[in-house]
């Protein structure tokens, strides 16, 4: 008999997260008249940004916050940006700030996202964030990690003592989630896609996570059994770009929209060695979302002084 993995549905995570946050912003607005607010700066025209941006107001939506999106043209300077956010960092009834990324070439990112105000980064993006996380303090942690660790805790996977390997080191998702693991006493190696003998770091992990926007990277014999996997890749596929076996796979997808996602980890070869993996679509995406509103509401809390 084939084993099957236990699919981790981030879809129905997600949902409870924001069930939850629903009724606390229902007895903040009852008891308190307080309402959470978020304001996201959205500059140029980006087609994926623009979904982004539309699921995170569609979020604040369901959960009953407060929730505005600031258009900005292409062509704007950093300064025009800046400008923008020093409004946002005075007004008292905005908890969270967000800015879209990516931003276009003109603008110094770095600039922009050290100019949101600490405790208003709901992104966790602020080098003042970064720091406090590095330092196991009080701060907003960036969403797609702090949800993958949300995962596996309503999952009730130990991460103590176990050996977690997380492929990817970027600012958004691998060097925040090391930290996040470490913090709840894994054993952690970082690789990426520059490392050498990627199979030796990964083959002995009980927890694997990758994010490297590489299709298949991890393949069936690169994953220790009874492994839990989570697979933060997003990769969309078209159908000319398409394997025969992703073609009979996702064949409802290639029919209706011409191209599937897929994720980092070669899912139909390692999901019968782990005990646990988190499919794409439907794994960390909603997560992220869910998390960014529970920063909100965490940040709106912690300016007003609500505990």
């Amino acid at each position: 008999m084939v084993k099957i993995a236990k699919l981790i549905d981030g879809n129905r995570i997600s949902k409870d997260i924001k069930n939850e946050i629903t009724e606390e912003v229902k007895e903040l607005k009852e008891t308190r008249d307080f309402v959470p607010g978020l304001s996201v700066i959205l500059v140029g025209e980006n087609p994926a940004s623009k979904v982004y941006v539309g699921s995170k107001q569609k979020g604040c939506d369901e959960v009953g916050f407060k929730s505005e999106t600031i258009k900005m043209e292409e062509n704007v300077s950093t300064d025009d940006v800046l400008e923008e956010l020093e409004k946002l960092n005075k007004r008292e009834d905005v908890h969270g700030i967000l800015v879209q990324l990516p931003l276009p070439p003109q603008i110094n990112k770095a600039k922009v996202l050290e100019a949101i105000y600490p405790d208003k980064d709901v992104d966790g993006f602020h080098p003042v964030n970064m720091g406090r996380l590095v330092a196991q303090q009080e701060c907003l942690v960036p969403a797609t990690p702090s949800g993958i660790i949300e995962m596996l805790k309503r999952e009730n996977i130990t991460m103590k003592g176990k050996n977690a390997t997380v492929v990817g080191h970027s600012e958004i998702v691998g060097k925040p989630v090391s930290l996040l693991l470490l913090n709840e006493w894994a054993t952690v190696s970082i690789c990426h896609i520059e490392t050498g003998d990627l199979k030796m770091h990964t083959i002995d992990a009980d927890i694997l996570v990758v994010a490297t926007g590489v299709p298949y990277l991890i393949k069936g014999d690169m994953v220790k059994e009874g492994a839990v996997v989570i697979d933060v890749g997003m990769n969309r596929i078209t159908r000319d770009k398409a394997s025969r076996e992703l073609l009979e796979w996702r064949k409802n997808d290639f029919e209706t929209k011409g191209a599937t996602l897929i994720g980092d980890v070669d899912f139909l070869r390692v999901e019968p060695k782990a005990s646990h993996i988190s499919p794409v679509p439907g794994g960390v995406g909603p997560m992220t979302i869910a998390m960014l509103l529970k920063n909100t509401l965490k940040a709106a809390k912690n300016i007003a002084g609500i505990k």
